[in-house]
This record gives structure tokens, sequence and C-alpha cells, in this order.
């Protein structure tokens, strides 16, 4: 739970800093007249943001060194305890965020397994990847009562998204719902994880999704930890999304 807070707060933190940076340029430039309005939107405001976020970003640089090698410290030390255990994290770590830093830490740390050989540390964060999107549309078929109807129409674009290794597409499920939605995907790439370590699966390609699996060891036993880390994914989505009408006829009974 502590992981999922602070990925909420990083993806405020991130939507938060550029509005406030730009309401700030935007005071600071007041004074000048309205003749130079038309400069200040494409070239005072792009080129005094830029530089601020980058002096801004070399003030937290070192803090977020020590954390990234924390961070790789303390996975490479599970890797050495268990297989299973390392590949459960690194799939789980893919879904807290969604593209936001612990994804990106578990994504790089893949990769670089990658150049010594542990190409099932990248299985397991490959198919914790491809999980969210699909676990997401496969909720949205099952459990139709669920979902609001943009959720539904966007629901099987996910399938897609999924097998391609996209899996920024759960994102406006997991803003609209995160503490339901994230666990759900969560435990889904988790057990997905552990389904790859179990089948000894290894994948020495960085990206691809569904299209590198001819190049994975144990291919079988891979789809399997796909479609089980799915389903684990849906089924818990359908038990904690609250149905809709439900929703509805609370407001009409309060009303």
């Amino acid at each position: 739970m502590t992981l999922l807070f602070l990925a909420f707060w990083e993806r405020c933190w991130r939507a938060l800093l550029p509005v406030s940076l730009l309401t700030c340029l935007k005071k600071l430039f007041s004074w000048l007249p309205k003749s130079m309005d038309g400069i200040k939107p494409v070239f005072l405001y792009p080129l005094f943001g830029t530089l601020l976020i980058g002096l801004f970003m070399l003030l937290i640089n070192p803090v977020v060194g020590l954390i990234n090698t924390s961070l790789s410290n303390g996975l490479s030390s599970l890797g050495d305890t268990s297989k299973i255990l390392l590949s459960v994290v690194l799939a789980a770590m893919m879904s807290i965020d969604m593209g936001g830093p612990f994804n990106k830490a578990a994504y790089v740390f893949g990769t670089a397994a990658i150049t010594d050989g542990n190409t099932w540390i990248m299985a397991a964060v490959l198919i914790g990847g491809m999980v969210p999107p699909i676990a997401i549309a496969l909720a949205t078929t099952l459990f139709k009562n669920r979902w609001t109807k943009e959720e539904l129409k966007s629901g099987p674009v996910n399938y897609l998204m999924g097998l391609c290794f996209i899996t920024e597409g759960a994102i406006p499920y997991a803003a609209s719902d995160p503490l339901r939605v994230i666990p759900s995907c969560m435990v889904g790439s988790a057990v997905a994880g552990a389904v790859s370590a179990l089948f000894g699966c290894t994948c020495p390609a960085p990206h691809g999704g569904i299209f590198v699996f001819a190049v994975v060891d144990h291919p079988f036993g891979y789809l399997i930890a796909l479609v089980a880390g799915s389903v684990a994914g849906a089924l818990m989505l359908g038990l904690l999304k609250k149905k809709k009408q439900r929703r509805l006829n609370k407001i009409m009974n309060q009303r």
C-alpha cells in the first residue's frame, strides 16, 4: 500500500509541477507590455520553464540516484535468494505506476540483466508489463456493469496494447479508480511473474510483447503465465469494482 501511495503522489507531482511553474512564470512576466503577449507562450515560458525544471532536476538528481542504487541493490539481493520472489516483485513493479519511476526501475533492471545473461529477469519484466491492459480489457468484457460507457468502449483496445507491451493503456482506468485498479493489476502481474519463473521462461528481447514470444524459451509456459496473470487481475477487478447500477440506485435513494 505504501508503494501505491508513492506512485499516486508521483503522478500528482508530475502533473502539478509544470502547471505551478507555468502559473509562476505568467505572474513573473505579467509586467511586460501587451505587445509581448505573442512571444510569451512560444519563447519566454518554454525557455525559462526548461531552465527551471533543469535546475530542479539537478538538485534532486543525487537523491534519486541514491534511491535507484538502493533499489537496484535490493532487487539484486532478491535474485540471490529466490528467482520466483524476484520475478514476482519485478512483475508487480511494472504495474505500480505504469510508466512511472517504479515501472522504469524494473524495466532498466531487466534490460541490464540481459547483458549479464539473466534473461529470465527480462521475461518477468515483460510479462508483468503486458498483464495490466489485458486484465482491464478482460474485466470490461466479463464485468460490464462495473464500468462506465466510455471505459467499456475503450476496453477492447487494451487487448492490443497489452499484447504489444504498452502498459500505459491501463493508465486512464487506474487514474479513475487507483485503489482498486492498481492493486488488481499488481496481483495479476505478480501471478504472471511467478508462473513465468516456475516454467523457467527466459526472454533475450527487451521489448516487443507477443511479437518476441518466438525467441522466448518455453513459449507455451510463457503464454500460460500471461493468461493466468490476466485472468487473476480481471477476477480481482470484478471483485473489487462496484456495480455501476448499484451506485446509481444509491444516488437515487439519497435524493
